[in-house]
């Protein structure tokens, strides 16, 4: 078992989940905590992963590093996505593997499973027919990942651990409009909109040169930035969102996502995963998620309502919906002792006070 003192690497420390993990971490009392930035480490570079776990000798390991992007990057850049993520994993657990080990925890995500799973989705559905088009490659990829830690904990006896998280969001989003995530976009685009409605170009400015937008920064006109935001949708009138609002989503706050993942890190073993008996041994992940789902159209106007923007919410009904449906079965996370905490309307209002908090704070350091 890990105890205070054990050395836990965390990579990808810097992003999302990352840094979630890193801070739960650091909040139980557990202080010898391992990161490396990108440009400390590369882990697509074997000799450097060799070599890093020879000088640091870690008893745990959290691969949270990946590579990721929205469905634009997953439909162009099939190659990058399916090869960086496996070479990342690759070098990782294996490296993991010759330098013993004690425990290592691998975040996937609930990509993994079949285009038309069954709702709610349990680890059963893994495998069961085919999966979303536009991320073959990266599910692909994650699905290895928790393959391998699967078949190394069969096999050697490793303590290897997968969890899949459903859609996340929280402190260090993204929002950047052309490649964020549905949640962080539509805080993004309400508040701007909210900023033209009322005429706050002051405002309005100190946002896009923190975040520029398709290369217009808060120096540029007002006609230049207004017909910039208008192509995103975003006018003092209305915020146009993608789609009918009608496709349910399931929403997880990282510092939730977190938590779940240091508690299985810290309580849970591979043989707790899995029907003791059981012939043969698979799916043995863990779905981590709420189990609730909601629209997005809910989600738009409780975001509206929390930003207090008064225009219209209005929909292109000619942009893709995606998945109807994608929520997850966490009934075994929950038989191994782990609830979720944060509710979608303390999320999203948490999430808008930590944009506005690094606007100020940007702006002060500029």
């Amino acid at each position: 078992m890990l105890d205070k003192t054990s050395k836990i690497y965390v990579a990808g420390h810097n992003g999302l989940v990352g840094s979630a993990i890193w801070n739960n971490l650091k909040q139980r009392g557990y202080d010898n905590l391992i990161g490396r930035s990108h440009k400390e480490l590369d882990l697509l570079d074997p000799v450097a992963v060799k070599r890093f776990f020879d000088e640091v000798q870690p008893d745990a390991v959290v691969l949270a590093a990946a590579h990721v992007g929205g469905i634009m990057a997953n439909l162009n850049y099939r190659a990058d996505f399916i090869y960086q993520n496996l070479q990342i994993q690759q070098n990782v657990i294996g490296e993991s593997f010759r330098h013993n080990v004690k425990k290592l925890l691998f975040l996937g995500s609930t990509c993994i499973y079949p285009r038309m799973a069954q709702q709610p989705m349990g680890e059963d559905a893994l495998l069961t027919s085919e999966l979303e088009y536009t991320n073959e490659p990266y599910a692909i990829a994650k699905i290895a990942g928790l393959k391998m830690c699967e078949s190394f904990s069969l096999q050697y006896g490793c303590n290897y651990i997968a969890v899949m998280p459903t859609n996340l969001y929280g402190p260090n989003d993204n929002f950047h409009l052309e490649n964020s995530h549905v949640l962080p976009a539509m805080i993004r685009k309400v508040y701007l909109a909210k900023c033209l409605n009322e005429g706050d170009w002051n405002a309005l400015r100190k946002d896009i040169d923190l975040r520029p937008v398709e290369g217009v920064n808060g120096d540029g006109s007002q006609d230049v930035i207004l017909r910039k935001l208008e192509k995103f949708g975003i006018t003092a009138e209305a915020v146009t969102l993608w789609g009918t609002g009608t496709p349910m989503r399931e929403f997880l706050w990282s510092e939730d996502m977190a938590d779940a993942s240091v508690y299985v890190l810290l309580n849970v073993d591979f043989k707790d995963t899995f029907k003791s008996g059981d012939k043969e041994i698979r799916n043995c992940h863990i779905n981590v998620g709420t189990g609730r789902e909601i629209s997005i159209r809910e989600v738009a106007e409780k975001v509206i309502e929390e930003i207090g923007f008064k225009g219209k919410l209005l929909w292109d009904k000619s942009k893709p919906d995606g998945t109807p449906r994608k929520l997850t079965d966490v009934t075994k996370l929950h038989g191994l002792g782990w609830h979720h905490k944060i509710e979608i309307d303390e999320g999203i209002h948490r999430l808008f006070e930590w944009y506005k908090l690094g606007i100020c704070i940007n702006h002060h350091t500029v």
